[in-house]
């Protein structure tokens, strides 16, 4: 395995990891009343999500342009097979993660009201008393939470199915695209541009239906119109359903780079 590879299996891992904390935030501004503060202070790490994004699909193409200058496409698809399983268990990870992450991001939250600075919270979270609050937050999934995911019921159904298709469209989109051009290399530049069109898809769904949604209904909690039970239950289907969306692009791998394959024909 390449050293391309493992880098990319790493970034992979902590892109959706953070992806699925995200949605911790909500339940955080929740819990604490301060959901601007809870979204600003994610923001830093969501910056490390952002960076690595950045670095993946340059570390892909590499792999891509090695392969067809020996002339060797082997080992391609494996390699783009293991790197949306790590997004899957990226995901995974960052479910297992949420009780801990909620616990420690709640103790930040009202830290940062009292030194009312990044950096000051930084440096406290590397104190004595900064390293016993992380021990002490540390927790483990509860088995009634899991055992929620068995009954639908007032759950929004379409919404989880949203959101599992626009996660594995986000999830396949640039692996998609390089890989087709792997199959069409004579328009493989144009494969690669067609990313940001397929993932575009996945944003339209965010942000039309998704975001919305569990925008209103962290207002609807915060006006006692809906219980914490109720919004947490939710939120559990939502991380549920980014599972799902990394398992079903699996699936989507080869038909969407046909499709692409076709529309860099077509244009």
């Amino acid at each position: 395995m390449s050293t391309s590879i493992i880098i990319v299996l790493i970034l992979t891992l902590i892109i959706y990891i953070v992806s699925a904390l995200s949605y911790s935030v909500r339940i955080v501004g929740v819990k604490t009343g301060r959901i601007a503060i809870s979204a600003s202070i994610f923001s830093i790490f969501s910056l490390s999500s952002r960076t690595a994004t950045t670095f993946q699909e340059p570390l892909l193409a590499k792999v891509i342009e090695k392969s067809l200058n020996i002339g060797s496409t082997q080992g391609v698809e494996f390699s783009f097979r293991l790197v949306l399983a790590f997004s899957t268990a990226g995901t995974i990870i960052g479910a297992i993660l949420m009780p801990t992450f909620i616990k420690l991001f709640s103790k930040a939250v009202e830290s940062f009201s009292i030194y009312r600075s990044v950096p000051k919270l930084i440096i406290h979270s590397f104190s004595k008393s900064g390293i016993e609050q992380f021990k002490s937050s540390l927790a483990k999934p509860k088995r009634q939470n899991i055992a929620q995911l068995k009954s639908l019921h007032r759950m929004p159904k379409k919404i989880i199915l949203f959101n599992i298709i626009a996660c594995s469209i986000s999830s396949v989109g640039v692996l998609a695209s390089l890989y087709s051009g792997l199959t069409h290399p004579e328009f493989r530049t144009t494969c690669s541009t067609l990313a940001p069109i397929i993932n575009g898809i996945a944003t339209i769904l965010l942000t039309i239906f998704i975001d919305p949604y569990t925008s209103m209904l962290t207002d609807d909690v915060i006006r006692g119109e809906c219980s914490e039970l109720q919004f947490n239950r939710c939120i559990i289907f939502i991380v549920f359903g980014l599972i799902l969306g990394t398992i079903l692009a699996q699936f989507l791998l080869k038909p969407a780079a046909y499709i692409i394959g076709i529309i860099a024909k077509i244009i």
